[in-house]
């Protein structure tokens, strides 16, 4: 009885393009298994990762993969390697052809595949359910350790529990979700002594209840690092997206002491992409969720310190240290310190939308949302890649989706692939030259009113969802005066505080800054909250890395 508990929410998966193979191991697998675990198919390795990230969110546990090798768009072994970074400790079959032997034996090397079996694999008392026992066996005695959920009870419509589910996803912290409305909510309320009048109520594995936590005492409670270890250190990264997580990668790898501030969670703007295709050494593609989370364990292996929801409150040059001081009116020291605190989503200046931003309202793409929207009509505003990458994904759940772009076309700022995915998607149409004029909806997001920004022509229409995605704002007021910035608050650096060949005011040394550098010696600026910065993955995640380069140099300086 305790292993069938235990079992009862652990799945098996099975991935075949062709629909008949895919029932029939679906089949064969729930005649044997069916009464211990959870049977998930798919037809496509993409809708299998899609599962699996969902699986993973919600924290159930996947005992054995099982995938074809020969699929379109995405094999067998492409999709195993993918799923590996998911559940790693998932046993992983590879069902092949007599002629694909060889291929199978490959991806014993590339994805530690456990098994491969012959298709077909008639009687399966004979060549299936011999190898499935084994496996199953074999990932029960290994030391999966079941990780004990976070449980979140809020309701749909609620602004504070969309931000803590964003928050707890985008930390890749698993949890489950109750809505107040239903028994199991209740039940858990009832547990907790309270009526539900304050939501969310998060209940921590630990069985810990916190009524509305904020995000300091949430990330504490469910595990993630929010109090520094040192008080000194070489190297403070302030900013946790692709320019932060390249410089705590090089400074920690190079040797030195880092420890990486990030105010939310680690990832960034780019951490909240649903996908990004013109990732060098992506040819796939790869999530911003995924990408992240290679780069935050890259990081803590070569030894980088990783502090989550600590906001940074001001920057101070105290001879050789830099001081770095937090919300709470603690701080740390460093020799150097690299600004990479990125950008945010500007505001949506329309009437109604700051009464119903997480509630219906979303800035960013919100992937907790996108389950939700299956079948229903949804809005995005913005005509960069963001806002690409969002409708496309979105597209997947969604009935429809309505592009909203203020200029004539899409050419101007979003990629020419992104373009052509958006022109080839059935259920997504652009609207071009049109702003969202007013948000309607009491609680919750109703209606929205459209303007033409040329004839000025204005159209009531329903709408549940509408995502936001209309440029960036840096994330730079909190520095003041304490280093130069442009009219926009983007940080100047290099050649920049230069002009006419002189350094900037109340600059020291006899040394013009370096590229990289800003105002303040030993103060360096990578990513988008540069000024005149690219704004790519790429180009954030080189900078980050140049910017412990010019470290390096400055330390051997000074």
């Amino acid at each position: 009885m305790a292993q069938a508990a235990e079992t009862a929410r652990t799945v098996i998966l099975t991935v075949d393009d062709d629909p008949g193979v895919s029932r029939a191991v679906a089949r064969d697998l729930r005649r044997r298994y069916g009464g211990s675990y959870r049977v998930v198919r798919a037809e496509s390795g993409e809708s299998a990762l899609a599962a699996l990230r969902e699986l993973k969110l919600r924290g159930d546990l996947v005992a054995v993969i099982l995938a074809d090798y020969r699929m379109p768009r995405m094999n067998g072994i492409e999709f195993l390697e993918q799923a590996l970074d998911v559940y790693p400790g998932a046993r992983r079959v590879l069902l092949t052809a007599y002629a694909d032997t060889h291929a199978a034996i490959d991806a014993i090397n590339v994805v530690d595949l456990d098994h491969y079996l012959l298709k077909p694999w008639d009687p399966p008392e004979e060549k299936l359910y011999p190898v499935l026992d084994d496996l199953l066996q074999a990932w029960r005695s290994s030391a999966y350790k079941p990780v004990p959920s976070t449980k979140v009870v809020g309701h749909r419509w609620s602004a504070r529990s969309s931000a803590v589910r964003e928050f707890l996803a985008r930390n890749q912290v698993p949890y489950r979700w109750y809505s107040v409305d239903e028994p199991e909510g209740r039940r858990l309320l009832a547990a907790a002594g309270q009526d539900g009048q304050r939501l969310p109520l998060v209940v921590t594995p630990d069985g810990t209840a916190l009524v509305e936590p904020e995000a300091p005492e949430l990330a504490a409670r469910v595990g993630l690092a929010t109090t520094p270890a040192a008080d000194f250190y070489d190297l403070v990264v302030i900013g946790g997206g692709p320019a932060g997580l390249g410089a705590a990668v090089y400074g920690a790898s190079e040797g030195l002491r880092t420890v990486l501030v990030e105010r939310s969670a680690t990832g960034g703007q780019a951490g909240q992409s649903s996908r990004i295709e013109n990732y060098l050494g992506f040819p796939d593609g790869v999530s911003g969720a995924q990408l992240t989370d290679r780069a935050r364990r890259q990081a803590a292996k070569f030894g980088a310190e990783l502090l989550t929801a600590r906001e940074v409150t001001g920057l101070q040059a105290c001879g050789a240290a830099r001081i770095v001081w937090f919300a709470d009116g603690s701080a740390i020291a460093a020799h150097s310190v690299i600004l990479a605190t990125g950008v945010q989503y500007r505001q949506l200046p329309a009437a109604g939308c700051a009464d119903l931003t997480g509630c219906g309202v979303f800035y960013g793409s919100a992937l907790t949302e996108a389950a939700a929207c299956e079948g229903q009509d949804v809005y995005v505003v913005g005509g960069a890649n963001s806002a690409g990458q969002a409708a496309m994904y979105l597209s997947r759940f969604a009935k429809s989706v309505t592009l909203l772009v203020r200029g004539p076309d899409l050419s101007a700022s979003m990629s020419h692939y992104l373009i052509q995915q958006i022109e080839d998607a059935p259920n997504i149409s652009v609207r071009c030259h049109t702003v969202v004029d007013e948000a309607h909806g009491t609680g919750r997001l109703e209606e929205l009113t459209l303007r033409h920004a040329v004839t000025g022509e204005r159209e009531r229409v329903g709408a549940g969802w509408l995502f936001v995605f209309i440029g960036a704002a840096p994330l730079t007021d909190w520095l003041g005066e304490t280093v130069l910035r442009d009219e926009r608050g983007f940080i100047l650096a290099g050649p920049d505080l230069t002009a006419g060949g002189r350094p900037p005011a109340g600059w020291e040394l006899d040394r013009p800054p370096y590229h990289l550098e800003t105002s303040v010696p030993g103060v360096f600026v990578a990513g988008d909250a540069r000024a005149e910065s690219a704004k790519r993955v790429a180009s954030a995640v080189g900078e980050g890395a140049m910017a412990v380069m010019l470290v390096h140099r400055y330390l051997e300086q000074s």
